[in-house]
Parts: C-alpha cells; structure tokens; sequence
C-alpha cells in the first residue's frame, strides 16, 4: 500500500527541503521504492539531487495536462529513490491554473497512473500555502511537519495544524498528520530544551522521537548534489535521518 507523505511547512527556513531530500534517500536506501515530487518552485530538492539541469518533462508539465507523471519520473541513481523534478515555469503555474476547475486536485489525479510503483511518495512544498501546496495536501495521505527549535516554532505549528484541519473539511477528508519533526536542534541552548519540552507536551503523539541537530555537513551536501548518507555517512546528521526513516517506517508498518 502507497503512502504519499507532504512535507511543508508554512514558514521557510525550517530544514523542510533537507528532510524531504533525506529521508527519502534513507528510506530509499533501507529497500523501499520511494519517489520524492518536488513541487516547489525553487526547486532546491530537485538540485540537491544533482538534477537541476534536466530537459526532461516536469511536475510543470504534469500539472498543466502537457506529460503523464510516468514522463515525468527521472531515476537519481541513488539506490530506490526517484524523482519528479521540477522547474522555475512553476512559479506561473498558479496563474496559469486559475480558470481549471478542479485545480486543486491536479496532483492527486497524476500520481494515480504511478502510486502503486511505489511504496512512499514524499512531496517537497514551497513555503506558503499556495495553490501548489494544496495540490500537494489534497493528494497526501498524511503530512509531516518540520520544525525549528525556535521560540515561534509552536505558533507555526499551530497554524499549519488548522490548515489541515480547513484540507480535511474542504478537500481532504483522510488527511492526517505524520508528525512533527524538530529539526536545527543545539542541545548547548536553553531555548532548544524549552522548544523540544514544549512541542512534546502539545503534540505528544505527533511528535517523532528523532531530532535533527544543527550540521554543517547538511549544509555542504545539496552543492554536491548528494543526500547526506553518501556525501558524509558518518556525521550527525546522516545518523539523524537514517534514525528517522526507520522510525517513520516502524509507525507505517506495525
């Protein structure tokens, strides 16, 4: 059984396109068949796996009617994992969408021809709640939800947490939430302790156990074009993300 998984969140700067480039290599990489959908217009999923220079279709095309999802799906070379590249022409696709009826359900409709390919789907979100995020919510069985151990991260939490409640009424009915990732965590500050604390008591359930630590190497990896585990499989970061692919994994298959 597919599981489609939206990675968003509403504020940018959260660690959103490294864990959705991550941990879909890791749960790539642990022998399931993943396919990440990037479908956001800056594209930084699509060059942190070294393929920012395609001319193949994209999730452009797909959207506007002009390719089939299967037209669209270029390998990574990276173990199990595909991908559906996306491009700058996204960015009008809103505007050029606006008189479709049914719009917002465009991706849920693609993805039908190619879901049983694969066993998880995970769709990189811009930062915003714009039509290409609802795409992406009304076609997701759940989302996960990155955060930043911060001092305004439970606010943003809160208010992406009513979005998919308005998704479920509206769009959505099935629409749950994965989880909460804490993410840019620095267990040498007093603020990421309290964030960490606070976070479990409100969302005990949604809350993964895995944490990911602040990492330069998770950095340095998308100009190298590389998820973590092969840029550097050591570091923390690598270890972090590997953590939370079994864990997301467990939960889906107990």
């Amino acid at each position: 059984m597919t599981k489609i998984i939206a990675i968003t969140n509403q504020k940018g700067g959260v660690g959103k396109t490294t864990t959705a480039v991550n941990l879909s290599a890791l749960v790539a990489e642990s022998g399931k068949r993943v396919l990440l959908v990037d479908i956001d217009p800056q594209g930084n999923a699509t060059s942190g796996l070294g393929k920012s220079d395609t001319d193949d279709n994209t999730v452009y095309e797909v959207l506007l009617g002009e390719a089939a999802a299967r037209d669209a799906v270029v390998p990574t070379g990276f173990g199990g994992l595909d991908l559906m590249p996306t491009s700058i022409e996204l960015a009008g696709a809103e505007i050029e969408l606006v008189s479709v009826d049914k719009r917002e359900g465009l991706l849920k409709k693609a993805l039908e021809d190619i879901k049983n390919d694969y066993d998880y789907i995970f769709i990189d979100c811009p930062p915003s709640l714009s039509l290409l995020t609802l795409n992406a919510l009304t076609a997701a069985d759940s989302v996960l939800i990155p955060i930043q151990c911060e001092y305004y991260a439970l606010e943003g939490v809160g208010q992406l947490v009513n979005t998919v409640k308005l998704i479920r009424m509206k769009l959505n009915p099935d629409l749950k939430v994965e989880g909460i990732l804490l993410t840019m965590f620095d267990a040498r500050t007093n603020l990421c302790a309290q964030v960490v604390q606070e976070v479990r008591n409100h969302f005990r359930d949604e809350a993964f156990d895995t944490m990911i630590p602040r990492n330069v190497r998770l950095s340095e990896a998308p100009s190298y074009g590389m998820p973590i585990h092969l840029y550097d499989p050591r570091c923390a970061g690598a270890q972090a993300y590997r953590e939370l692919a079994a864990e997301l994994i467990e939960r889906n298959e107990v």
